[in-house]
């Protein structure tokens, strides 16, 4: 079965937002453009470790000669974006692989979010006792989400991670 792609460039909002009272959070990343919305939850540390690796990317274009992306320092103004998740709250799929590129000929930063593979325990249990030090696992995602963003919008959303992140229990 062909992957069902939840594809989104250029979004007019994508946000991590989470549900719950600190200590017992459910995170979701969120997508919205032109009234479609698509929700996919993700852990703390999978939020956390999004938004740090979008920072890692932010750094190094804009340490490239010139800063050719006009990668801002801080979040502009217009795009700061401290709103709730959309509602009603669907959760499209849970996360297990986060993918973090750029795509130069665009200059856009991608995200893409699918979720685990399933592993046959059965399968597992016959490589390990083979003494193979790894099975191989072919995997295709039933669905992806992947959001396509400029530099500008990039940075707002890993401030606002952060945010979220931090404003749990005593980070």
């Amino acid at each position: 079965m062909p992957t069902i792609t939840h594809g989104f460039d250029w979004p007019d909002r994508f946000v991590v937002g989470t549900v719950g009272l600190p200590g017992d959070r459910t995170f979701f990343l969120q997508a919205t453009d032109r009234g479609r919305t698509i929700s996919v939850s993700l852990e703390k540390q999978q939020s956390a470790a999004l938004a740090e690796g979008v920072d890692e990317l932010l750094a190094t274009l804009k340490s490239r000669d010139g800063n050719p992306f006009h990668v801002p320092d801080h979040t502009p103004d217009e795009l700061v974006d401290d709103g709730p998740l959309e509602l009603p709250l669907d959760d499209e799929f849970r996360v297990g692989i986060l993918t973090l590129g750029w795509d130069p000929t665009t200059s856009q930063v991608v995200i893409e979010a699918a979720p685990a593979p399933e592993v046959d325990p059965e399968e597992f249990e016959a490589a390990n006792a083979a003494g193979e030090d790894s099975v191989e696992l072919e995997f295709e995602p039933e669905e992806v989400l992947l959001v396509r963003i400029p530099v500008g919008a990039a940075r707002a959303f890993a401030d606002r991670t952060r945010a979220i992140v931090a404003a749990g229990r005593g980070q």
